[in-house]
């Protein structure tokens, strides 16, 4: 059964090569205060900036989950309050985490077909940072570079904290134009769950020094002091960071991944647009990710054909949330090959 579920995802077919690797290496038993660990945090980190194009004076963090860093940044970065932009149901979680720990965090709620209006966005001075979900998995709604660029460009006392959980690895990203970003491996990294990427910027480094936080096991003070000697500060996902090392070296550069990327997901569209019974949950295509396509029909027709998909060896992703009923999802990662992509293509095209 091959998944076309945006996560957990379809893994990179080479990944039982690397963990008969790691297994052979020792990998799995190594100390984080190690020198061997040391040296795949370091080697890491340079394939992470080299492949997907990240500044090199940006600092890679380890943490557990893509959700995980929600907490992270409210607690360890943002001072007054956090500034919120999304218009889905991870965005909205983001924005819930935030508010429990500083109850004025701001909000900015799209609805899925919107796109930022940034010319008339006004965010007040009692707003310290801009938490945008780039990429919202759940309604397959995304924010373009563009816009990101012109939020940066209007706001430029303020740190912008990006959420790409489902399109880091799988789209060229501009990490210049924000200070954090963050990201979960199971999805365009093609890896299991059970590791999240958390990058920083200068800027943001030195805003976390200055807020000085320390009173948890995750504080970003903490992690930066270890993570300065390639270490991190409690026992982390070894194994995951070194399938994330094995991975970053096999795949193609960030700008080949995305133009591959956008031309599935063009195919994938077409086809959607030629069938009777489907359509694009996101009609407006300025709002449409390039990552996670999202289908709507009525609901005996979106539960046929699941089960139709299944008996020919494919996995659709379920709808999420108030959404599960009257949608499908699909996955556009890069760890889905070639001949996997063709058959998903075929029997959208017949059904």
């Amino acid at each position: 059964m091959v998944t076309f579920s945006p996560g957990p995802s379809k893994v990179y077919d080479t990944l039982p090569l690397y963990l008969k690797e790691a297994f052979e290496m020792g990998i799995m038993s190594i100390s984080h205060r190690s020198a061997m660990f040391m040296d795949l945090y370091q080697e890491t980190e340079t394939l992470i900036k080299e492949q997907l194009h990240v500044p090199q004076d940006y600092k890679l963090l380890f943490t557990s989950s893509a959700t995980e860093n929600w907490e992270i940044i409210a607690q360890s970065v943002t001072e007054s309050a956090s500034f919120h932009i999304f218009s889905g149901s991870f965005g909205k979680k983001w924005y819930e985490f935030a508010k429990y720990i500083e109850p004025k965090t701001g909000i900015l709620k799209l609805e899925p077909d919107q796109t930022v209006d940034v010319t008339n966005l006004d965010i007040g001075y009692e707003f310290d940072l801009i938490a945008i979900t780039q990429n919202e998995t759940s309604n397959a709604t995304q924010v373009s570079n563009e816009t990101i660029a012109a939020i940066a460009h209007k706001f430029p006392e303020k740190m912008m904290a990006i959420d790409t959980t489902s399109s880091m690895a799988g789209i060229e990203l501009d990490f210049s134009l924000a200070d954090i970003w963050y990201a979960s491996v199971q999805k365009c990294f093609g890896m299991p769950a059970g590791l999240g990427v958390l990058l920083l910027s200068p800027k943001a480094i030195q805003k976390v020094k200055k807020k000085g936080e320390r009173g948890r096991y995750n504080s970003l003070s903490f992690m930066l002091e270890n993570a300065e000697n390639f270490q991190t500060h409690y026992t982390p996902n070894v194994l995951g960071i070194y399938l994330l090392k094995r991975v970053l070296q096999d795949i193609p550069e960030i700008q080949h991944i995305d133009q591959k990327t956008r031309s599935r997901m063009q195919q994938l569209e077409n086809a959607i647009a030629n069938t009777g019974p489907m359509r694009m949950l996101i009609q407006n295509p300025e709002a449409r990710s390039s990552t996670v396509l999202a289908v709507t029909a009525r609901e005996p027709f979106i539960s046929q054909i699941k089960k139709d998909a299944e008996v020919k060896g494919m996995q659709l992703g379920g709808g999420y949330g108030p959404l599960k009923a009257s949608s499908f999802r699909i996955a556009n990662f890069p760890a889905i090959n070639d001949r996997e992509f063709e058959n998903l293509l075929r029997f959208l095209k017949e059904y």
